[in-house]
C-alpha cells in the first residue's frame, strides 16, 4: 500500500474525530455511534474537498517540522557537513561561500545540474561547491565514488576537473570507468588501486551515508545552501537565488 493510502486513512479517521466531537457537542445525550458515522459519512460525501484541504495542511506541517529539524543538524554538524577533508571541491578553494551538494554518478539529475555548477563556478569566485559522494543507484555508483574519493585523496589538484568528466560521461559509470579516466588524467593505476582499498574510504562513505540520513536524504542531488536543505535539480537560476538567499541571511 502506498503512503497517499494511509495518509488518506488518517485524515479521513481525523475528519471523523473532528465531526463526531462537533456530533457530540451538540447532542451528547442523544447521538450514538450509528447516527455519528452517518453524520461523517454525509459531511464527507457532501464536502470530499476538506480531505484534500486537510492533506495539503498535514504536507505542509510535516515539511515545516522536517526543516527545522535539518536545521538544527546542519548547526550541529556544520563541520562535518563544509569541511570534511574526504570531499573534493568544484571552484575556488578559498570562496567565501560553499554549496555542499550530495550526488551520485549515475543520477541523471545530478548530470542535469552539472552545468550549472559549472556555470556558477565560473562565474563567480566566491562560490564553491564541496561534492558528498553518495553512491544509492547500485554497486556501479558506489565503484565510481570509490575510485573518486581515491583520485581526490592522490591529487586533489585534479579532482574537480575528473568530477566533471566523470559526472558527465556519457551513460553508466562505474569502478573500471573511473579507473580508466583517472588514469586519462595522469594518476598512476597501481597508486590509484591501492588508495582505493584503503579502509578510509570506506569509513567516508558510512559517515556520509549517516549524516544523509540524519537530514533526510534520500535522492540526489540533494543540497545544502546556508541553514537549508534543498532537493532535486532546480536550475542555475533557482540555485543562484537560494545562494544569494543565504547570503543575505548570513550577514
Amino acid at each position: 500500500m502506498t503512503s497517499s493510502f494511509f495518509r488518506s486513512r488518517g485524515l479521513l479517521s481525523a475528519a471523523a474525530l473532528a465531526v463526531a466531537t462537533l456530533a457530540g457537542q451538540a447532542h451528547a445525550q442523544t447521538v450514538d455511534k450509528a447516527e455519528v458515522e452517518k453524520i461523517v459519512r454525509e459531511y464527507l460525501l457532501a464536502n470530499p474537498e476538506i480531505l484534500f484541504e486537510m492533506q495539503q495542511v498535514l504536507q505542509t506541517k510535516q515539511q515545516d517540522e522536517q526543516a527545522v529539524q535539518q536545521q538544527r543538524v546542519i548547526a550541529a554538524a556544520r563541520d562535518a557537513i563544509y569541511n570534511s577533508k574526504a570531499d573534493g571541491v568544484v571552484g575556488n578553494p578559498d570562496a567565501s561561500f560553499t554549496v555542499v551538494e550530495f550526488f551520485d554518478y549515475n543520477c541523471g539529475y545530478c548530470k542535469h545540474a552539472l552545468q550549472d555548477m559549472m556555470e556558477i563556478t565560473a562565474e563567480n569566485e566566491d562560490i564553491r561547491f564541496v561534492m558528498k559522494e553518495f553512491p544509492i543507484l547500485g554497486q556501479a555508483s558506489k565503484e565510481a565514488s570509490v575510485v573518486s574519493m581515491a583520485v581526490h585523496r592522490l591529487a586533489p589538484e585534479k579532482y574537480a576537473e575528473y568530477h566533471k568528466d566523470l559526472l558527465g560521461a556519457e551513460g553508466r559509470v562505474d569502478g573500471a570507468t573511473a579507473v580508466q579516466l583517472a588514469v586519462s588524467k595522469g594518476v598512476d593505476e597501481a597508486k590509484l588501486k591501492a588508495e582505493m582499498g584503503k579502509p578510509e574510504i570506506e569509513q567516508d562513505l558510512a559517515k556520509t551515508y549517516a549524516l544523509a540520513e540524519s537530514l533526510a536524504v534520500n535522492g540526489t542531488p540533494a543540497y545544502v545552501i546556508g541553514n537549508e536543505m534543498v532537493f532535486g535539480a532546480m536550475g542555475k537560476d533557482t540555485l543562484l537565488e537560494k545562494i544569494a538567499a543565504a547570503k543575505q541571511q548570513s550577514n
